[in-house]
């Protein structure tokens, strides 16, 4: 950084999530006026990026490109490093800001680290402590937590894990999860719904798209959503279904045809987050749906065996049923029968933040160039 320059601040985003929860941290970085903020997109998932980045009105200064069909993670890591590393060799940035668990955010860590630049890690300190599961998230958050300067932790459980793991308290932030300040700034819209559904059925939302999922037990929980819409016909369900060939193909073939199932493509940002308000009950496998659907009131089942989110499972607003078909279609069915167990779970709960984040974490930073 020279004399009389605003210190140069790159934000890294390479997919949906991580535009979501990166876009408040940006916008307060843009706001402050105290730095030069650039973006710089890697597109590991192109379309869907591209979504969310035009909803909050922001635009990438450096665009990779990244995204290939059926990419492997060797290659998507390799073609990752050396364009991270000429980026930051052109951009000189005086920090680097990504947000996560995705082999951006680890080959981020890793390009700051061979510059010595410094890095800060947004979301930082969720653990399954199983390396396998989620893969590759738990191994990318590791990695990237080791490399860090700074750890933007969501809540007091990942400071904990932190401190677990020999990181300096004196590194680590509480800042609760910018994905609720941008919930909260987006829900405040009057958002229309995105599929026609009927106003007088529930609506139950889908999302499943992860990777150790693929195969068998993406078959099972098809096989188990199949049977609760055929248990329920006075229910609708709405997925939006994810492009990858492992979960499109086998969604469509044990899918199609329910007469109260909608399939439709991935829904923008806006879109899904008024999708979640009109739920009844959501089924997912994704992270940011277990921070986000609490906030709004409603009760996620979650297609997992094991969560680095455990604070909501804490509050019992979120409960874990993994790729099991016994076990979704009982807790949903409980949750569709029971009155008294539905409103255990739609409590309105938050324990993810108070949509103030971003402005801690800009806070931090200002402290440290100044």
């Amino acid at each position: 950084m020279t004399k009389n320059t605003l210190p140069k601040v790159l934000c890294v985003v390479g997919t949906r999530p991580e535009a979501v929860k990166m876009a408040p941290v940006i916008l307060a970085l843009r706001q402050s006026r105290q730095v030069d903020c650039r973006i710089l997109a890697t597109a590991q998932h192109r379309q869907m990026l591209d979504q969310v980045l035009a909803f909050f009105d922001l635009r990438p200064d450096i665009d990779l490109d990244i995204m290939r069909p059926n990419q492997t993670l060797p290659e998507l890591t390799a073609r990752l490093l050396v364009g991270l590393d000429k980026v930051l060799a052109d951009e000189q940035p005086d920090a680097v800001l990504a947000q996560g668990d995705t082999t951006t955010v680890m080959a981020v860590a890793l390009a700051c680290f061979y510059r010595r630049i410094p890095f800060g890690h947004v979301e930082a300190g969720l653990r399954t402590w199983d390396m396998q599961n989620p893969f590759p998230e738990e191994a990318n958050r590791v990695i990237a937590g080791r490399l860090a300067k700074w750890h933007f932790a969501p809540t007091r459980s990942s400071q904990e894990n932190l401190l677990k793991e020999g990181i300096s308290e004196s590194e680590i932030v509480v800042t609760g999860n910018t994905v609720i300040d941008a919930l909260l700034m987006t829900a405040s819209r009057d958002l229309p719904m995105p599929v026609r559904l009927p106003d007088d059925r529930r609506m139950v939302l889908v999302t499943a798209h992860r990777r150790e999922n693929f195969g068998e037990p993406f078959r099972e929980v098809c096989r188990a959503l199949r049977t609760l819409a055929q248990r329920n016909p006075d229910v609708a369900f709405l997925y939006p279904v994810h492009p990858n060939p492992n979960v499109k193909d086998v969604a469509y073939e044990a899918l199609h045809g329910l007469p109260n199932f909608t399939l439709c493509d991935p829904l923008d940002y806006a879109p899904f987050v008024a999708a979640m308000k009109r739920a009844h009950i959501i089924i997912s496998d994704s992270g940011g749906v277990q921070e986000e659907a609490p906030a709004l009131g409603k009760p996620v089942l979650v297609l997992r065996d094991e969560t680095e989110r455990p604070e909501a499972v804490d509050e019992g607003v979120v409960k874990l049923v993994g790729p099991h078909e016994e076990a979704i279609v009982c807790e949903a069915q409980r949750l569709l029968d029971d009155p008294a167990a539905y409103r255990a779970m739609a409590r309105g709960v938050s324990p993810y933040g108070d949509g103030q984040a971003a402005g801690r974490i800009v806070t931090v930073l200002l402290n440290h160039f100044a």
